[in-house]
C-alpha cells in the first residue's frame, strides 16, 4: 500500500515523498520577469519545509503571454544566472523543482502586455476581460516554438523537469475549450482538432529536452463551465498525451469564470470539502499509464494519505496550505498530523499585487497580535 512519505521516481527524477507544491503565482519577479533574491528565499524555504516536489509559479514563454505583474518569464536566455540561483537555492535545501511554463492567451489585458491579447478565437466571453485577437497560424507556430525554447532553458538552468500549463483558462486550455476555440481550421471543431495545439506544444517541448527528462502537464479535466471543456474531451486529451509519452499529469479543473467551482475554491473548512478534483483525477488515472497528481483543497493529513493509499493517486498537490505553512510536509512526516491552518480565504494573493509577494495574511495578523500582547 502506498504512503505519503515514501520515495518515488518520475522519469529518473527521484522524490522523497508524494507531496507536491502546486504552481502558485508569487508576484515576486522583477518587472521584466526575472526571478529575484526574494523569490529565491521563498523557494528555499519551501524546499527546507520537506515537500517532495516544487512546481514553480507559471513562467511566460513569450512576452505577449504574460498574465500578471510580478510573474516570472522564461522567454529569454538573458535570465540564465538568475534562474540558476533559484534552482541552486532549492537544491541546496534538499529539494526538487520543476518549471511551469505558460502562455496566457486571451486571459490577460492590453495594459499588461502592451498589445491586444491573443487567443484561438476573437470571442467575447466572461473568461476574458477584453475581446482578444484571433491567432494566425504563423503566431501559433511561434508560440509552439516558444514553449520548446522555454523548456530548453529550464533544463539548461538546472530545473529537474518542466510542466506546461494546460488548465485554468490559459492558452492551451483555450484551444481545448469549444467556448474559446471557435476556429474553422485544423485547430478547431472536434476534440481531435482542438488538441492539435496541445500535442504540438508537447512535441516541441520533448524535442528540446529529450526523452530522459521529466515532462508534465497541468490539465483541466473539466472547465466546470457551460460550453467549456468537458470531462469526456479531457479524458481523450489525457489518453493522447499518455500515448505520446507524457511523464505525469496534474489534474485540476475550473477557470476564473467558473464561479464557486473555480480552481482555488474558498471555505475549505472541513475534510468533506477537500479533494474536490478527486473524481476527475480518477477518470484521468483510468486513461493514462503515467503518474497522476491531484490538486484541489487538500488540508488534512488523513485525506491526503487516503488519496494515495486507497484512491491510488500517485501524488497529492497543494498550494495555499504551503503559503500558510511551508513546513507542513516536515511536520506531518514527524508525526504531527494536525491539519493545515489555511482557511481558503484567498487573501494571500492580495499582497502579491500590492506588496510584491504573496504571504498568509491571516497568519501575519495573528503573529502581529501576539507580538502586541507580549
Amino acid at each position: 500500500m502506498a504512503t505519503l512519505f515514501e520515495e518515488t521516481t518520475i522519469n529518473g527524477m527521484t522524490l522523497k515523498n508524494r507531496l507536491v507544491r502546486s504552481a502558485t503565482w508569487e508576484g515576486m519577479a522583477a518587472p521584466d520577469g526575472r526571478p529575484t533574491p526574494k523569490m529565491n528565499d521563498f523557494y528555499r524555504e519551501l524546499a527546507a519545509g520537506g515537500v517532495g516536489l516544487i512546481i514553480t509559479g507559471f513562467a511566460f514563454v513569450q512576452a505577449d503571454g504574460k498574465a500578471l505583474a510580478g510573474q516570472m518569464g522564461i522567454h529569454t536566455d538573458d535570465f540564465a544566472d538568475d534562474y540558476k540561483a533559484l534552482t541552486g537555492a532549492v537544491h541546496a535545501a534538499g529539494g526538487k523543482v520543476v518549471a511551469q511554463i505558460v502562455h496566457a492567451g486571451g486571459q490577460t489585458m492590453s495594459e499588461t502586455i502592451g498589445q491586444k491579447p491573443l487567443a484561438p478565437s476573437a470571442v467575447d466571453v466572461d473568461q476574458f476581460q477584453e475581446t482578444p485577437a484571433e491567432l494566425t497560424k504563423e503566431q501559433i507556430k511561434q508560440i509552439v516554438a516558444a514553449f520548446g525554447d522555454g523548456a530548453r532553458r529550464a533544463k539548461d538552468w538546472g530545473f529537474d523537469g518542466v510542466q506546461f500549463h494546460g488548465a485554468h483558462g490559459y492558452l492551451i486550455n483555450q484551444f481545448l475549450s469549444p467556448l474559446t476555440n471557435q476556429r474553422l481550421d485544423e485547430y478547431g471543431g472536434s476534440i481531435e482538432k482542438r488538441i492539435r495545439f496541445l500535442m504540438e506544444v508537447y512535441r516541441a517541448v520533448r524535442q528540446q529536452v529529450g526523452n530522459d527528462y521529466p515532462v508534465m502537464i497541468k490539465l483541466n479535466a473539466s472547465d466546470n463551465l457551460k460550453g467549456g471543456l468537458t470531462a469526456r474531451d479531457a479524458d481523450y486529451a489525457a489518453r493522447r498525451l499518455s500515448e505520446a509519452g507524457i511523464d505525469a499529469v496534474e489534474v485540476s479543473a475550473g477557470t476564473p469564470a467558473s464561479g464557486k467551482r473555480n480552481p482555488a475554491r474558498q471555505k475549505i473548512i472541513n475534510p468533506d470539502k477537500e479533494a474536490y478534483n478527486l473524481e476527475l483525477a480518477r477518470m484521468v488515472k483510468g486513461a493514462v499509464s503515467c503518474p497522476v497528481i491531484v490538486v484541489g483543497g487538500y488540508r488534512s493529513h488523513a485525506v491526503a494519505e487516503k488519496t494515495v493509499a486507497e484512491e491510488l493517486m500517485d501524488y497529492v498537490s497543494m498550494s495555499r496550505p504551503l503559503i500558510n505553512d511551508p513546513g507542513l510536509p516536515a511536520r506531518w512526516q514527524a508525526g504531527d498530523h494536525s491539519s493545515s491552518g489555511c482557511i481558503s480565504c484567498n487573501a494571500c494573493f492580495g499582497p502579491g499585487l500590492q506588496e510584491g509577494g504573496i504571504y498568509c495574511v491571516v497568519q501575519k495578523k495573528a503573529l502581529e497580535k501576539a507580538a502586541r500582547a507580549e
